[in-house]
């Protein structure tokens, strides 16, 4: 007959507090492994390449007459909205593929582990800094083949592709929520175009607010995709770091700071 064994309490090991070291590897281990994800599964990089190329000629050539009277005065517009609109796209799939996650069973084996909560989330997510980099890129470049000249030049350019990707990021954490409360992929992929419309037609990125009827002025000039845009403009097409950058970075801390929390906490319920 088998005996019971009581282990006494004084000898159970209590594993420690996640570090911040901790956390920051954790994080980054969970990146490498979305990173593996898009190098096995091309098809979901197609909105960071696929996408900018389509979307920059076809914006550019169908509206830039009837904006600003010809093609090419409509460029130093017109690419730089297209980047906010871009990266914003691609946060979308952010959220997405949370919930795609989540619904196949994979955050169930992350729960038992003994990591930082928010590494299952902000891993993917440093992961996607390298989509919003290569949708970035990639539309400066075919603005710049199309005829666009960027007056800030290449660090001017690197620049606005930096803050692009600083606010792809922040922006995420959006898209991240809406994935953690999602019933499923669907239904995040219905709420997060519901939420990106709005915050991208709604924007100085297609148009200048000052054509706009005023509610959707007003609307459009606190939009923090329009702060986001304006910044990028300063940066690449005149080489400025302006006051407009500070609202920027300010806009993704103040998105961050609400949203990382409710995020974290959500997926702590959900676990």
């Amino acid at each position: 007959m088998s005996t019971l064994t009581v282990t006494d309490p004084a000898d159970i090991v209590i594993p420690p507090r996640v570090s911040l070291a901790d956390t920051v590897s954790q994080t980054l281990t969970l990146a490498w492994r979305a990173t593996m994800k898009m190098r096995r599964s091309m098809e979901v990089m197609f909105d960071v390449t696929i996408q900018p190329l389509i979307f920059t000629g076809m914006f550019a050539y169908i509206f830039g007459g009837a904006v600003s009277g010809d093609v090419k005065s409509y460029l130093p517009l017109i690419i730089t909205g297209l980047i906010g609109q871009t990266v914003l796209t691609a946060c979308v799939a952010t959220g997405v593929q949370l919930r795609t996650d989540m619904d196949t069973g994979v955050f169930d084996r992350f729960k038992v582990l003994p990591i930082a909560r928010i590494a299952p989330l902000a891993g993917p997510m440093v992961a996607d800094l390298l989509r919003y980099f290569i949708a970035s890129v990639l539309t400066f470049a075919v603005g710049i083949a199309i005829g666009y000249r960027p007056g800030g030049g290449v660090i001017g350019v690197a620049g606005a592709v930096l803050l692009a990707m600083l606010a792809g990021w922040s922006l995420a954490w959006i898209f991240t929520y809406f994935g953690i409360l999602g019933r499923n992929a669907q239904a995040v992929q219905g709420i997060s175009l519901l939420v990106m419309f709005p915050l991208t037609f709604l924007s100085n990125a297609f148009v200048p607010t000052d054509t706009m009827p005023g509610p959707l002025r007003a609307f459009a000039e606190v939009n923090p995709v329009s702060l986001v845009i304006t910044a990028i403009r300063d940066l690449a097409n005149d080489g400025a770091v302006t006051g407009n950058v500070g609202w920027a970075l300010l806009g993704c801390a103040v998105v961050i700071a609400i949203f990382a929390p409710l995020s974290v906490r959500a997926f702590n319920r959900k676990m």
